[in-house]
């Protein structure tokens, strides 16, 4: 029943020899890795105009400059970031450059980062999106947690179908915000050029503080935020169609330009024009309203700014589960986290981050204002160490301008250093403090499960085995569990009776009186085993059973723990499960995680019995 209605969501499963028709061409892969870059205008700009704002109509005149910053900037980190690509045509980004080329903890710092950056991007473009909408009809306003969780559970849902079902549903939303936007910004300056610069009306933005280094350097780092996502494209270059690494690229210098472009145009417009927003609105709902009044025009702006900030959580979900499974392989996350779904995708990385993004949007209570000082830390930190590593990469392989590719990566890691102190020290007080001590606990749980899997591998090991052990084991000693009398023991007794001439049963009597009757049954269906009844004034189950346990091990003390059986009825129905007290599965998880005893391991052997209704 689960399994078919898993299939109904997500598509039948796919054979593994599908997997090289799951890849993208550079028009999906565009859709399915440049949402987040492109759509990051919608909050980096808001974020640009309400720290500006604070210094009256004399800050926003320093929006255009600080744009300008932003996109130098860009320009460094996707020259970077192709150089990348093409070094690293395997995939895996800033975690395996790093970890390659300066070793395992910068490779974890790295990927920790990255991590933080996916889950942030996800959650802060859904929830931005729900703004846009809320822009143009108020009344939404109040729903805004559940919209986003809404567009979550859509996002998550159309990337456990698959590569190229996600590529083709995000083509649509991307494609469309691209022609309406680029419109839009042709319209605006068509009326630029019209009308000329405005000035902002003095009395419009009082001033709340005045206009100092740190406010421009605080504002900078807020806007910074419309760089993260540009990494994504080179964390998935494996989904790319052949040859990856030269579509992978001309897809980044296209993303790349398409980001500068929508930035520097809207920011250009929003100060030229001398936009100026209502209290409920963004500042590019307050562009679109400038350029298109309150038309159907200004209406197709926004909600194709809702549907690219929803689909830019996508970028999470092509890049989170990718280097999860990366992670998982080397041994630093959960091996569940590696392996491929029933459609060629990593479902357990996908529905990981809808769960961890769907928590941060509850949290927060859907505020895009709360996210964003936790935003851009993790990215910069990521795009950093991976460009330090690049140096360091070419400086070891060499080869044909090797001197120029190690200038480019060192100048982006220069410039994303920078940046990611001032990102850290103008932020810190707003909660930027909270993701390098995130990132610091992630690394030491990367480096646990390593070491657990370590030691697992070795005490799993047979090279310390010179030999097999002879098969010298006595025979079983079987106790067997009942919470009756009833036809679900009957071949639990009978297998036992074969692999064993010593057998007990065992039943705890958990409301005192029923142990007659039970007694006497028993001795009527099998008179040559004994029963024995344990009482149980505490009406604990499992914890009288252990200790009998434990107290017939140390009196036969023949050198092994007494196996036991247990008879376990299996439901007709899937929902038939939770109407029973699973008592068998009480005892085995018990057993299970029990820590050996005497010196010898307990065998645990399930005996199901299925219901027919």
């Amino acid at each position: 029943m689960l399994d078919h209605l898993w299939h109904l969501i997500v598509g039948s499963p796919l054979p593994t020899q599908s997997l090289s028709g799951e890849r993208l061409n550079k028009i999906r892969a565009l859709a399915a890795f440049s949402p987040d870059a492109l759509s990051s205008i919608a909050y980096a700009n808001q974020e640009i105009y309400l720290g500006l704002a604070l210094a009256g109509s004399a800050g926003l005149a320093l929006a255009w400059p600080i744009g300008l910053a932003i996109t130098g900037l860009l320009l460094i980190v996707a020259l970077s970031y192709f150089q990348t690509i093409h070094g690293y045509p395997s995939g895996g980004g800033s975690y395996v450059v790093a970890r390659e080329n300066l070793g395992t903890i910068p490779g974890l710092i790295a990927a920790a980062a990255l991590i933080v950056d996916y889950i942030l991007t996800a959650a802060v473009s859904l929830t931005a999106g729900v703004s846009a909408l809320a822009s143009a009809f108020p009344v939404l306003w109040a729903y805004k947690v559940e919209l986003a969780i809404v567009l979550l559970i859509i996002i998550t849902v159309v990337n456990l179908r698959g590569l190229q079902e996600s590529g083709t549903v995000m083509a649509i939303p991307v494609y469309l915000f691209l022609s309406v936007f680029l419109s839009m910004l042709g319209v605006g300056v068509i009326q630029l050029m019209v009308g000329g610069v405005r000035n902002v009306p003095q009395a419009t933005l009082p001033v709340l503080q005045p206009i100092t280094p740190f406010l421009v350097l605080h504002t900078f780092a807020t806007g910074c935020t419309a760089l993260t996502g540009i990494e994504a494209i080179s964390n998935g270059v494996p989904a790319f169609r052949p040859p990856e690494a030269r579509n992978a690229g001309q897809t980044l210098i296209i993303m790349a330009g398409l980001m500068g472009t929508l930035f520097l145009g809207s920011i250009g417009l929003t100060q030229f024009l001398a936009v100026i927003p209502r209290a409920d609105e963004t500042i590019l709902s307050a562009l679109a309203h400038w350029i298109f009044g309150n038309t159907p025009l200004y209406f197709l702006v926004q909600i194709s700014t809702l549907l690219i900030l929803a689909v830019a959580a996508n970028t999470s979900f092509a890049g989170f589960p990718r280097l999860a499974a990366i992670l998982a392989k080397d041994g630093f996350l959960p091996h569940q986290l590696a392996g491929l779904g029933d459609r060629l995708v990593y479902s357990n990385g996908i529905l990981t981050l809808a769960a961890v993004t769907g928590l941060l949007i509850i949290l927060f209570n859907g505020n895009t204002h709360a996210l964003i000082p936790l935003f851009a830390v993790g990215a910069f930190l990521a795009f950093t160490l991976s460009q330090i590593g690049m140096v360091n990469h070419w400086q070891r392989t060499r080869g044909r301008h090797w001197k120029t590719k190690a200038f480019l990566n060192g100048l982006g890691g220069l410039s994303t250093g920078i940046t990611m102190v001032i990102v850290g020290v103008s932020k810190f007080v707003e909660g930027a403090w909270i993701v390098p001590i995130a990132i610091a606990l992630m690394t030491l749980g990367f480096l646990r499960i390593r070491a657990h899997y370590q030691d697992v591998a070795q005490e799993l090991s047979l090279s310390e085995l010179s030999e097999l052990p002879a098969l010298t084991l006595p025979h079983p000693r079987i106790v067997i569990p009942i919470s009756g009398i009833h036809k679900g023991i009957v071949n639990a007794i009978t297998f036992a009776r074969a692999i064993s001439t010593e057998t007990t049963a065992v039943y705890v009597e958990l409301e005192p009186g029923n142990d007659e009757q039970i007694q006497q049954k028993w001795t009527t269906l099998w008179p040559d085993i004994p029963l024995v009844v344990l009482p149980s004034p505490y009406r604990s189950l499992v914890g009288p059973l252990l200790d009998f346990l434990d107290q017939t091990d140390r009196e036969h003390n023949d050198g092994q723990l007494a196996v036991v059986m247990l008879p376990e009825f299996v439901p007709a129905r899937w929902w038939h499960f939770f109407l029973h007290n699973q008592s068998a599965w009480l005892i085995k998880t018990a057993l299970l995680y029990r820590r050996r005893r005497m010196g010898f391991q307990r065998v645990i052997i399930d005996v199901p019995y299925h219901l027919r209704r």
